[in-house]
């Protein structure tokens, strides 16, 4: 009895081992000792460096006795890679090059602090750009028009809303775009909301009396149009300086739908809707890879198998006669990072590429 019980109990701390040996950080070969932070780093890219999975850079930071936050560090500080007496890896600020500004524990964050990814790619997603569902927009209020007929009001002109507003409360004006539809299902998940102005309200108004609601104009980005939505304006100063990276906890599979760039071809740091969101479990700071589907072969078990997108009508035609559709296995083209969630969809950037990134690649989470 003793010795299948001392069989079970190595075999348990075998696995045990084998699964701590799995999750230590793996530092790649050419990680320098020391570097030296530059204007226009960030923690995706000094992770990087030291990385080959540079999202788990919060485990690379784990201590630092000067820095309370790992996003608060700035241009000129050196860092040094060290290892603590169990062999894992840390990265910390070197003590032996002080910057020339007082020397204290770091409590707030500074405008050239390091962040997570470039912060001035997302404000605009996050302080300003929506993507709404319909649901989301049923009632909410609209322009109704200005107190000049011109096509473009500007500052000094007022602007009357059909709804109830708060009057001293900031409005933002949105124009409702195309709608983002998801190519699994064909369902709508949202639409496009783009900012035209920025404006206060100074009337409340009545849509029990038929009153229209009247806000001064603040800011005009382009042309306010009659039938604009009036949204409440979202805090800018709530944006995050930095995102804690991590895998979701469930498995994800989905697609990049659209590229705010509009272009067919996309690489780092630009931003991608993707079909998945809050209903998929999805938090702001998810890391998901992007896959490509290699190209479909057609095989006749004649030893000339051809790419479908080359192949006959015939030999597509022919899959009962011998002809084979093989579908290949989908391949790593880079990384994104999800910042900005809804129900159904998210913003991401793409933190990394090895090779352009296109609308119609796969997002997922093994």
């Amino acid at each position: 009895m003793l010795k299948p019980v001392l069989h079970f109990l190595a075999l348990c701390a075998f696995c045990f081992a084998v699964t701590a040996a799995a999750d230590v950080l793996q530092v790649r070969e050419d990680a320098p000792e020391r570097y030296v932070v530059k204007k226009g780093d960030t923690l995706w890219d000094i992770s990087a460096i030291y990385l080959s999975q540079p999202w788990r850079w919060p485990q690379l930071w784990r201590m630092n006795p000067q820095i309370e936050n790992p996003h608060l560090i700035f241009p000129g500080d050196v860092l040094r890679l060290i290892y603590d007496a169990d062999g894992r890896p840390m990265l910390v600020r070197d003590d032996r090059v002080r910057r020339l500004s007082p020397h204290t524990r770091v409590t707030d964050t500074r405008p050239d602090a390091i962040t997570t990814v470039p912060l001035a790619m997302i404000r605009p997603f996050l302080s300003h750009d929506q993507l709404l569902s319909a649901a989301e927009l049923e009632g909410k209020p609209y322009i109704l028009g200005a107190s000049s007929n011109v096509k473009n009001a500007t500052e000094g002109h007022t602007l009357y809303a059909r709804g109830e507003l708060e009057p001293g409360k900031g409005y933002a004006i949105y124009r409702k775009g195309r709608p983002y539809v998801d190519p699994d299902t064909g369902d709508n998940l949202g639409y496009a909301m783009t900012l035209v102005a920025t404006s206060r309200a100074f009337r409340a108004g009545s849509n029990e009396r038929n009153e229209p609601a009247s806000l001064h104009i603040l800011d005009v980005k382009r042309e306010i149009r009659q039938g604009d939505i009036v949204l409440p304006a979202i805090d800018g100063e709530s944006l995050p300086a930095y995102f804690h990276m991590a895998r979701p906890e469930q498995a994800i599979d989905g697609l990049i739908i659209e590229t705010t760039s509009k272009l067919r071809e996309f690489s780092k740091w630009d931003i991608v809707i993707i079909n998945r969101g809050t209903n998929d479990q999805l938090k702001p700071g998810h890391m998901l890879d992007i896959l490509r589907p290699s190209p479909t072969v057609v095989d006749s078990r004649n030893g000339q198998p051809v790419y479908l997108e080359d192949s006959s009508r015939y030999q597509r035609l022919a899959s009962n006669f011998g002809h084979e559709q093989i579908k290949m296995p989908r391949e790593r083209v880079g990384y994104l990072m999800v910042f900005k969630v809804t129900e159904r969809a998210s913003f991401a950037i793409v933190t990394d590429t090895y090779r352009p990134v296109r609308v119609g690649d796969h997002i997922v989470s093994p």
